[in-house]
């Protein structure tokens, strides 16, 4: 019995070590990239008009903007007459919008509910540390 155990938390480890790295991308470090830790949707305004201005400031050196959503505002992601202004705002900008997946299932949003415009990371939290290790400069609000 103790085997099976150990050889079940090896393999999970295993598992959860490959997703972990297969997560990780490689960004252009030559380039300017952002990441934004959001608690509230209505920030997304602000997020976005200094996404816009940081791709003029930067020109030829802006990356990439990333914007993760978590906490229990992940509620109003499902409203999508009220997060389409942001999602269009967002494209023209070039902005990731993500969703934290761990703040879906806490407050039981069922994640298909989203704008398809939208991605889901595992844990918003985890994701930004990630892209941090890869350079992005980071806020949290």
């Amino acid at each position: 019995m103790k085997q099976m155990i150990t050889m079940a938390l090896v393999a999970l480890t295993l598992v959860t070590g490959l997703t972990e790295v297969s997560a990780q991308a490689t960004y252009n470090k030559d380039q300017n990239n952002y990441f934004v830790l959001t608690r509230k949707v209505p920030q997304l305004k602000a997020i976005l008009l200094a996404a816009d201005q940081l791709a003029k400031d930067d020109g030829s050196q802006f990356g990439e903007f990333h914007v993760v959503i978590c906490g229990e505002t992940v509620k109003e992601l499902t409203n999508l007459e009220a997060m389409q202004p942001y999602l269009d705002l967002a494209q023209s900008e070039k902005v990731k919008i993500l969703a934290c997946g761990f703040s879906l299932k806490k407050f039981g949003v069922d994640a298909s509910a989203i704008p398809k415009e939208m991605s889901v990371v595992d844990n918003g939290i985890l994701y930004g540390f990630n892209l941090q290790k890869d350079g992005f400069l980071s806020i949290t609000l």
